[in-house]
């Protein structure tokens, strides 16, 4: 995924604090499209900053008028010339490691702001415009990848607060004005997730259309095996219907052009799991894709910071909203489902080197004696998928006693964003590397799938770009080149079958 940041936005996003959806923050992440708030949530965001001052000069209001974490019983300065806000960022901006992308920090920035204009957190109006001024010009502060454990961003965000009154570092574009930010700022702009959100929607993005591509290539693999449709019969999944395996076995027709009631093949009954069972293991993938995809929307429209300031009752409630349990075990369950996937990959790929399925040489290989044709994919596939199983061990499982034993637990939502983001490089690989035999074996055979098909149009794709020679060379460069296909495939798969789907 690029990180470039266009210089004509091509459409706008209205940031409403009610119903931005993962996609958008896609958009914005990618520079595609220029945010614009709406006149609705600026005016919660105004009313919730009066009630937020009102209640931090009348009582004691956590960060405001108070220290924050062990120092929550501290009374701090309330007037105007205090500057405790501004020492809770600099004392808060120590996130450590390399410096993030400018992708993920964009996200952020977009989540972020959509998340102020909830109108929960009692911040002063000019950051909601800042923010949007820098998601349009290109600028990003400098932000470092590590200093959560999934209870709030607060050192991300301390840096961009930072950032925000020119103290800290921006990149990328023209940078917003420096703003005047005081107690009633600083809690209030930190209490949030929104860098571990940006990166899970960043994440979900792309993994989702990989395992869309993968169908694509699995139905490659299938015709060069002359495997059976049987599998993916609507009667099948009709009997058992779980929403995404029904789905998934509805699309796996349409991208090979089968009836839903496909006549068994002659020869032999019943095929490799790496065909036969896609629907029970792409299914679930897509199930655990969805239930994120709810979860993010959620919390990328959510009034969560702590305290969550309510103008309506003159309020000021703590809370622990900024826990991201719910978050960290959906992003764990959908690297384990999307794990599944890429494992079924290898196994559609031992199929393709076997001639008992193929009918061709051993490896895909060439007539030379003992040549080893495609062999070596088996091991990189297995090296790249060791790397996705790393990646799928649960983040939820750690635990963390902080701040003088306050805060003695942790979700770490955001070690389980930034797994799920490093899954997507390996995840490519594994199906790259099934993509290379596929279109090896299709050739070999002399099979072209119809051009009128989703799956005929993958192999032009695939066949344009995929060198044909077949004697004994380095595969680096192909599988190089075929896991950078996949986004034409979803791309693809997403066109053919709405064409499909608008004619029937």
């Amino acid at each position: 995924m690029s990180s470039h940041i266009v210089d004509s936005p091509t459409g706008i996003v209205v940031l409403d604090g009610q119903s931005l959806p993962v996609a958008d923050i896609v958009r914005l992440a990618d520079g595609t499209a220029r945010p614009v708030p709406g006149s609705e949530a600026i005016k919660r965001v105004e009313v919730s900053w009066e009630a937020a001052r009102e209640l931090a000069a009348s009582g004691r209001v956590y960060g405001r008028s108070t220290g924050v974490g062990a120092n929550r019983n501290e009374d701090v300065p309330t007037g105007a010339a205090a500057d405790h806000g501004l020492r809770l960022l600099r004392s808060h901006a120590g996130a450590i490691g390399d410096p993030l992308p400018a992708r993920q920090v964009r996200a952020m920035l977009a989540v972020r702001a959509n998340q102020l204009l909830a109108g929960g957190a009692g911040l002063r109006p000019g950051v909601v415009t800042a923010l949007c001024e820098a998601l349009e010009s290109g600028a990003y502060p400098v932000v470092n990848e590590f200093g959560s454990v999934g209870t709030g961003d607060i050192a991300a965000l301390a840096q961009m607060g930072l950032a925000l009154a020119g103290e800290h570092p921006w990149e990328g574009g023209p940078p917003p004005g420096a703003q005047a930010l005081d107690n009633n700022d600083a809690l209030a702009l930190i209490s949030s997730n929104a860098l571990t959100l940006g990166q899970a929607a960043l994440a979900l993005d792309e993994l989702r259309a990989l395992v869309s591509a993968t169908e694509l290539v699995a139905a490659l693999s299938l015709l060069a095996v002359d495997g059976s449709y049987e599998a993916y019969a609507e009667p099948v999944h009709a009997a058992r219907p779980h929403p995404g395996t029904y789905a998934v076995a509805a699309r796996m027709r349409q991208l090979l052009g089968a009836p839903e009631r496909p006549t068994p093949p002659l020869g032999r009954i019943q095929d490799p799991y790496g065909f036969r069972c896609l629907p029970q293991i792409h299914g679930p993938a897509r199930d655990a894709a969805d239930a994120l995809e709810r979860t993010l929307a959620v919390e990328i429209n959510a009034a969560a910071e702590n305290p969550l300031i309510r103008a309506a009752d003159m309020a000021a409630y703590h809370h622990g909203g900024f826990y991201m349990a719910q978050l960290a075990l959906d992003l764990d369950h959908f690297r384990l489902a999307i794990s599944q996937t890429a494992r079924l990959s290898t196994s559609r790929l031992s199929a393709l080197n076997e001639p008992a399925f193929t009918r061709l040489r051993p490896f895909l290989a060439d007539t030379e004696a003992a040549s080893s044709g495609v062999m070596i994919l088996e091991y990189a596939a297995g090296a790249a998928l060791g790397d996705l199983r790393a990646f799928s061990a649960p983040a939820s499982l750690g635990h963390a006693v902080l701040s003088r034993g306050v805060e003695e637990q942790a979700s770490f939502a955001s070690l389980a964003a930034r797994q799920t983001l490093r899954a997507g490089g390996a995840y490519r690989l594994v199906v790259g590397c099934e993509l290379v035999a596929a279109v090896r074996a299709l050739r070999q055979r002399g099979l072209r799938p119809d051009p009128e098909l989703p799956v005929g149009r993958a192999f032009e794709l695939a066949e344009a770009v995929l060198d044909d020679e077949l004697a004994d060379r380095p595969l680096t460069d192909d599988v190089t080149a075929a896991a950078a296909l996949l986004d034409r495939f979803t791309d693809l798969a997403t066109e053919m079958t709405d064409l499909m789907r608008g004619m029937a």
